[in-house]
């Protein structure tokens, strides 16, 4: 087994970024109204004049706030910032989706190094928990707030917060739900002083079982980690179990598939792709999980193949017809693929369709 490494999450390259003392700022959307090309939680973090990592939306949204972000490398405040995005047709002032955005624009990320490195280690460790920021602006100054908690880590009080927001955070902790970001207003109307909680859910990606490491296995690993998952392999040849054969891989097994799994814990959003080098294997590692509460089974094979291991696991009660039906076999949407690269594709758009499934 190798090294695990960390998955390209966003937050990954904001501390990346934020340790090699790259001056920079973080965008995060707070709300959207009618159509908008991005969702609550969607973040990004831009350069002097650039966006280095993440998005905000269209190009138009991250145009109009790489101009403010250029403004605010002078003032060194953050900012609330409203966004219309129902412009005219033909207007090349700004996009045309017909709803709206607030953005919150983060001018110090750096001060909160910290609260960001706690993130990411907590995703390495496969624990979720909840990113608390407080926006608070008055007539003198503007300032960000941020605590990251989890069952572990609990509300610090050097952050002010409310009974609301304490309540908030513990429903979030005790009923996750990846993509949940909410917004308290802590401040009474009127008010002169501006002051806003933004609680986001934050998961670690979900797991990518590929077993083996041969031609298809591999390009879908180099898919798999652009769409974000974990990717881990497995291959029980050492000679293909390796980083230099499997660059894309963040976690590498060789040997015995008891231990592998008996190390990852398959989960709720384990996906299993199974594409070994022969049919024995395959069915060794089909036997393995389809019993287990993951998120999608798949599994390479012809139609021959699959009446064949279907009757086999049947008779041996190694499966119901229930847990059977599960397994996506053939594997892959139908798209006509010919080429190994087309059926990863094919593949990777059955992972994102079953991801997105509610």
């Amino acid at each position: 087994m190798n090294l695990k490494k960390q998955n390209n999450h966003f937050y990954n390259s904001l501390v990346s970024l934020l340790q090699k003392n790259r001056k920079c700022m973080l965008a995060t959307v707070t709300s959207v109204v009618g159509s908008a090309p991005q969702i609550p939680g969607s973040s990004a973090v831009f350069g002097r004049n650039r966006l280095l990592a993440g998005t905000v939306g269209g190009g138009a949204t991250e145009l109009a706030v790489t101009k403010i972000v250029t403004r605010l490398f002078r003032t060194k405040k953050p900012g609330y910032f409203s966004f219309d995005l129902n412009h005219r047709i033909g207007d090349n002032q700004g996009p045309i989706c017909g709803g709206g955005m607030n953005i919150l624009i983060d001018a110090n990320p750096e001060i909160h190094l910290a609260v960001f490195k706690a993130i990411t280690e907590s995703l390495l460790n496969r624990k979720p928990g909840i990113f608390l920021t407080i926006f608070t602006q008055n007539e003198k100054e503007s300032f960000v707030s941020r605590e990251w908690i989890t069952t572990e880590i609990q509300v610090n009080n050097s952050i002010k917060t409310t009974s609301a927001v304490k309540q908030q955070v513990a429903e979030m902790l005790s009923n996750p739900v990846a993509g949940d970001f909410r917004a308290i207003q802590l401040s009474k109307p009127g008010n002169q002083e501006l002051e806003i909680a933004f609680l986001e859910a934050v998961f670690p990606p979900p797991q990518l079982i590929i077993a083996g490491a041969g031609h298809v296995g591999k390009a879908l690993m180099h898919i798999g980690s652009l769409l974000g998952f974990e990717v881990i392999a497995w291959d029980d040849r050492p000679e293909y179990a390796t980083t230099k054969n499997l660059p894309d891989a963040h976690l590498i097994f060789s040997g015995e598939l008891a231990q592998m799994k008996k190390m990852l814990q398959p989960a709720k959003d384990t996906y299993v792709v199974i594409v070994t080098h022969g049919h024995a294997k395959d069915i060794e590692v089909l036997k393995a999980f389809i019993s287990e509460n993951v998120r999608y089974i798949g599994m390479m094979g012809s139609k021959r193949k699959i009446v064949l291991v279907h009757r086999m696991f049947l008779e041996n009660g190694w499966a119901t017809d229930e847990q059977w039906n599960r397994v996506h076999t053939p594997i892959g949407l139908e798209i006509g693929s010919k080429t190994v690269n087309e059926i990863a594709v094919s593949i990777a758009a059955q992972l994102i369709q079953e991801k997105n499934r509610k």
